[in-house]
């Protein structure tokens, strides 16, 4: 592969991008789990509410992979290799209230947003990597719209 972008760094931006789809897919499954298991006084709103994210982060899931794939390596796959690399924190056997919800879904938003911000200065000064830089800019966008919105249920 001869884009411009030495083999050294090329894989520095692959391990960045694993790390975030193992982050986006961990996202994508908290957020089904909450989708499931809503209840309460807003059950339908916030169950759609959460179909309409899990569904943005499946297309982001599979955008990142695909990036992967451009830069000629091949992509993570299984449950063991996203919950090595996910900073996102899952709670197994714990059903919260749907404020609970909320804070939670939108604690982890900002986490990936966080991450992400890092990523896009690494991708762009370091690595010299200025499509994936931008790529990710765009799901930063992406995570911020979400965050957005979670934080207005909050106030």
């Amino acid at each position: 592969m001869n884009i411009g972008i030495t083999q050294k760094k090329l894989e520095q931006s692959v391990g960045l991008l694993s790390v975030i789809l193992a982050d986006e897919v961990t996202l994508y499954t908290k957020t089904r789990k909450f989708h499931w298991n809503v209840s309460g006084e807003s059950f339908m709103e916030l169950h759609k509410l959460f179909e309409a994210q899990y569904t943005e982060l499946e297309e982001v899931i599979d955008e990142v992979a695909e990036r992967i794939n451009k830069l000629g390596a091949n992509t993570i796959g299984t449950l063991k290799e996203f919950s090595e690399l996910t900073s996102i924190k899952e709670m197994p056997g714990n059903y919260p209230t749907q404020k609970e919800m909320l804070i939670e879904l939108l604690n982890d938003h900002e986490t990936v947003i966080r991450e992400l911000r890092k990523n896009v200065a690494v991708c762009d000064e370091e690595i010299k990597d200025a499509v994936t830089a931008d790529f990710l800019t765009g799901i930063m966008s992406k995570h911020e719209t979400i965050a957005w919105i979670l934080r207005r249920y909050l106030n």
